[in-house]
């Protein structure tokens, strides 16, 4: 029998090795449930990219995916990259293009404007370019980068790896310019979206306050999205899933509210730009008591093609929790929910509109 070798030496548990990559990457990171306005957060030089950037790795990731701001100066462009894990990229403001292809094969080029959103391919180069000689292009990306640096620990691998995948991306000439396409539940496969902002979406009664909705699969990620949207005068069930969802506010003016089961409710109101991202199991529900439709796209795990990850539970977002679902219903939630809501109608002047949703079934 071989007897383990006893040492003196102690292991650090201090930082996990995504938080040591971000450390020397050079740029700020921000921890926390909420950011106000992703399109004025400050940014600093990012000697790596060429841009300007911020880190964001909020508590409702799990530090299983996170995001980044990345501002590219006017005119200019950020030096190609690859890595090995997947992100997906959505365009704040500016216009640009970006360049994508397999070591030794031809470019792909495509363009992109605010509310942009596409995903290089797994271990792909990519590089983006400004298009506007006067104004920076900013966007947000959220990424697998921690789930990947955390569990194989060598960045030079992560940023170095040679393997191509095919199965993703092939160096097709039509990669970024085909339709997509369409499947049941409201799910649009496509690797390039022109406007999040303005796409039409599907009712999606389900979930409350005059729902619609598109989910989005993207690039053959494990990573996916969707863009909701809902009634002035009213708010959506509240329900929980995994980790990751970061919610982008497109449109509109309210609040959201994040709870554990049983615990405390935490309240953040947000205008269009807020990002919020709540816990992996925590409760949580969007409130319109703005004089506007309101329109949001959450960047998150649970693809439906490829739903290994911390998905929201297959055929469970919207079924009630009382048959074993991931939601509240109406009828089941708390009064403070109504008098709260009631309040910031009152507040802001809207005609709230929820008696009818109450009563729907």
């Amino acid at each position: 029998m071989i007897e383990p070798k006893v040492s003196s030496a102690s292991i650090s548990l201090k930082r996990s090795s995504y938080k040591q990559w971000i450390e020397a990457d050079g740029i700020p990171l921000v921890e926390s449930f909420f950011v106000e306005d992703i399109a004025t957060v400050a940014l600093q030089p990012w000697p790596r990219t060429g841009g300007l950037g911020v880190r964001l790795c909020l508590e409702g990731t799990g530090e299983t995916n996170d995001a980044y701001i990345c501002e590219i100066p006017a005119g200019k462009a950020l030096e190609p990259e690859k890595h090995m894990y997947e992100e997906l990229i959505y365009v704040i403001s500016g216009r640009g293009a970006t360049t994508i292809w397999n070591e030794n094969e031809p470019k792909r080029a495509f363009e992109w404007q605010e509310g942009s959103l596409f995903s290089p391919p797994l271990n792909s180069w990519h590089q983006l370019f400004n298009g506007n000689g006067n104004e920076p292009a900013r966007f947000l990306a959220v990424t697998s980068a921690p789930c990947m640096i955390n569990l194989i620990h060598n960045t030079d691998f992560i940023f170095n790896c040679p393997y191509i995948f095919r199965d993703r991306f092939n160096s097709q000439e039509d990669y970024f310019g085909t339709p997509g396409t369409w499947y049941a539940g409201r799910t649009w496969q496509t690797n390039f979206v022109a406007d999040v902002k303005n796409l039409k979406l599907l009712e999606w009664k389900e979930r409350g306050g005059g729902g619609s909705q598109v989910r989005l699969e993207i690039s053959e990620n494990t990573l996916c999205g969707h863009i909701s949207q809902f009634a002035i005068g009213s708010y959506k069930k509240a329900h929980f899933h995994g980790p990751g969802a970061h919610v982008i506010i497109l449109a509109g003016h309210g609040y959201s509210l994040l709870w554990p089961r049983g615990q405390e409710i935490k309240r953040f109101d947000w205008k269009p730009g807020s990002l919020v991202v709540p816990p992996g199991g925590w409760f949580h529900q969007h409130f319109n008591s703005g004089a506007e439709p309101v329109r949001y796209l959450a960047l998150r795990w649970g693809s439906q093609k490829y739903h290994e990850m911390w998905g929201e539970g297959r055929g469970k977002a919207d079924v009630d929790v009382k048959l074993g679902g991931n939601q509240i219903e109406y009828e089941d939630e708390e009064p403070l929910v109504r008098k709260m809501f009631a309040e910031a109608c009152a507040k802001t002047g809207v005609e709230n509109l929820m008696e009818k949703y109450y009563q729907a079934k």
